[in-house]
């Protein structure tokens, strides 16, 4: 096991820059993941670890050796891919060995590491198969196998799970991490499913444009986002953003376009007539018979809650916020609801930058 050191790092290709400057500390044993939207950069710099891309600027650390110029064999690292990669003329057991294999090691070495990857994943059953015969669920666990056996300092993941249907997702989800807290071996997991993230990692690195937007444990990113699109983008269904404008006379609030009024979080700071965003999370809003109105658009029930869909206000061009609730509701499209945020569970952003206020 080992930490891994990001500093610096850029990527190019030509005159165009996808990774600019990343900078990110991984501790041995750690499980972090790169989140994004598509296009972000996450899969490059995973790339960049693992030595399939060249890295054009900054260092990366494994350990205390700087890796840029190692060849990826030598990094003592083990890749998991998207689609499974396994070479259809091997038995599971050869897949799983074949790297040893290539080493030259003694066959009883290669046979121990393979029967022990293949009791952690629970293939002992299945080492005679061929990937043909498996389903896409153990195919993914003898890819998996094919990283354990390697006994590497780092594992790297990239988007293992995209190619399973959403049941087997979460399954593997929960054995791959149960898998990191046995073997505890320092982990780097690329992704788009916010998901994924929250469940899964110690640490999250949320980028997008090919920066860092934020770096932090799951729940501090949930709780105290330090912009408008990490707050977007960590959390399902997404968080509420309401624009407006404050207003200080009495009571503080913040005033929409179509006259809405609610509530401020906090004042310090503000000044009258500041344009800002208002988030609020679809899970932490109230039914309150003095809450905001609300026009009530689609209902979504899910048989353990209710998403509804209702428009602020009562004029046709109010904003659409989404809420959440838990109790088994019955609303048509049209009925009149009224709705406030749960005190303490607000979030202010900059109408500007988009940083949080």
């Amino acid at each position: 096991m080992a930490t891994v050191d990001i500093r610096g790092v850029k990527k190019a290709y030509g005159a165009t820059q996808v990774i600019h400057g990343v900078d990110v500390s991984i501790r041995d044993g750690e499980f972090v993941v790169l989140v994004g939207p598509s296009g972000c950069g996450k899969s490059t710099l995973l790339r960049m670890i693992a030595g399939l891309e060249n890295i054009t600027g900054g260092e990366i650390l494994i350990g205390n050796r700087v890796i840029n110029e190692m060849p990826p064999k030598e990094r003592d690292i083990a890749m998991v891919f998207q689609n499974y990669a396994l070479y259809p003329h091997m038995t599971v057991a050869d897949n799983m060995g074949f790297s040893l294999k290539l080493r030259k090691a003694p066959k009883s070495e290669i046979d121990s590491r393979v029967n022990r990857a293949a009791g952690i994943l629970n293939l002992s059953k299945l080492l005679d198969r061929y990937p043909r015969q498996l389903s896409g669920g153990q195919r993914q666990r003898v890819a998996m196998g094919r990283a354990i056996v390697r006994d590497p300092q780092v594992f790297l993941f990239d988007e293992p799970l995209s190619n399973l249907d959403a049941q087997l997702r979460v399954q593997m989800r929960t054995e791959i991490k149960e898998l990191h807290q046995r073997l505890k071996t320092t982990t780097v997991y690329v992704t788009h499913d916010q998901i994924e993230a929250m469940t899964m990692a110690d640490k999250i690195v949320v980028m997008r444009d090919g920066i860092v937007e934020q770096i932090g444990a799951p729940l501090d990113l949930y709780d105290r986002p330090a912009n408008q699109f990490v707050a977007g983008f960590i959390g399902s269904p997404s968080m509420n953003f309401i624009k407006g404008k404050v207003r200080l006379s009495g009571t503080p609030l913040l005033e929409t376009d179509s006259g809405v009024a609610v509530p401020l979080p906090v004042a310090d700071g503000l000044t009258d007539g500041k344009p800002v965003i208002y988030g609020l999370r679809p899970e932490h809003i109230r039914l309150d018979p003095e809450g905001v109105p609300a026009t009530v658009v689609v209902t979504e029930p899910t048989g353990s809650e209710i998403l509804v869909v209702a428009r602020l206000g009562t004029q046709a061009l109010g904003q659409e916020v989404t809420c959440l609730f838990r109790e088994r509701l019955s609303f048509a499209p049209g009925e009149t609801i009224r709705i406030a945020p749960q005190p303490g569970l607000t979030h202010l952003f900059e109408e500007a930058t988009g940083n949080r206020l």
